[in-house]
C-alpha cells in the first residue's frame, strides 16, 4: 500500500495567507512605482514633464510682413550652351501694401524658392507710390501700351473692382477700389499685361521725394526708452 502524506489544515491556511500577502505587496509596489507613459510626468509623453507637448514648446506670434505678394506666373525657361541645355525657373511676382504702394519684379533661378525671393527683392526695388483719390480710386482715366498689350483703366463709382488677368491682382494689392480695367489686345501673356498695367499706374504715381512718409508703429518698449 502506498503511503499518503497528510497535510494538516492549519498548514494549508498558512500557505494561502502567504500567497495572498505576496499579491497585496506586489500591488502596493506597482502603485508606488513611477509610471512612464501618456498622462504622467515622465520623460516623454507626459503633459507636465519636460518632454511633454504642451510644456515643452512655446508658440511665438509671427510678424505680419510689410507687403503682401502674389505670384503671377511661373515658367520653365531653357538656355542653350555649348554643353547642352540648361533649365531654370522664371517667376513674375507682384508686391503691395494695399495702401497705394505696388511693385512688379521677376526672378530666375534653379530653385522655385530662390526665384521667388529674387522676384520679391526686384518688386521692392521697383515699387511706386500711387496718388489716389479720397475713396482709394483713380483721379482720372489712364491707359498704356506695352508691346502687344494695351490696357485702359478708369474709375467707376460704387461698382467695385472690375478687372481680369494680372490687372486684377495688381489693382487689388495696390488698394484700389471702384476701378474698371479693360485690355484691348488679343495677347494672353500675363507678364506683358502686368507691365502694361504698371506702366499705366506710373502716370498717377508720386515722383521721387514727393511721396508721403509711411507711419511706423512704435512699441511700448521704444516709448519707455525715449522717456528714460
Amino acid at each position: 500500500m502506498t503511503e499518503e502524506t497528510i497535510i494538516p489544515a492549519e498548514a494549508e491556511v498558512k500557505e494561502e495567507k502567504i500567497v495572498v500577502g505576496n499579491v497585496a505587496v506586489a500591488e502596493e509596489a506597482a502603485q508606488k512605482a513611477p509610471r512612464f507613459g501618456r498622462g504622467s510626468g515622465g520623460n516623454r509623453g507626459g503633459k507636465g514633464g519636460a518632454g511633454g507637448r504642451k510644456g515643452g514648446f512655446k508658440k511665438f506670434a509671427r510678424e505680419k510682413p510689410e507687403f503682401d505678394s502674389k505670384t503671377i506666373s511661373i515658367r520653365r525657361v531653357t538656355r542653350v550652351v555649348s554643353g547642352g541645355r540648361r533649365f531654370s525657373l522664371s517667376v513674375a511676382l507682384v508686391a503691395g501694401d494695399r495702401n497705394g504702394r505696388i511693385g512688379l519684379g521677376t526672378g530666375k533661378a534653379l530653385d522655385t524658392q530662390v526665384a521667388i525671393e529674387k522676384a520679391m527683392k526686384a518688386a521692392k526695388k521697383n515699387m511706386i507710390h500711387l496718388r489716389l483719390a479720397k475713396n482709394n480710386s483713380l483721379p482720372h482715366d489712364i491707359e498704356a501700351k506695352f508691346k502687344s498689350s494695351k490696357v485702359f483703366i478708369m474709375p467707376n463709382k460704387g461698382r467695385g473692382l472690375i478687372a481680369g488677368s494680372s490687372a486684377r491682382i495688381i489693382l487689388n494689392l495696390a488698394g484700389l477700389h471702384d476701378v474698371t480695367a479693360k485690355f484691348f489686345s488679343g495677347t494672353k501673356n500675363k507678364l506683358n499685361n502686368a507691365r502694361a498695367t504698371m506702366k499705366a499706374l506710373e502716370q498717377i504715381a508720386y515722383t521721387h521725394g514727393e511721396a508721403p512718409v509711411q507711419a511706423t508703429k512704435v512699441g511700448k518698449d521704444e516709448i519707455n526708452k525715449e522717456d528714460k
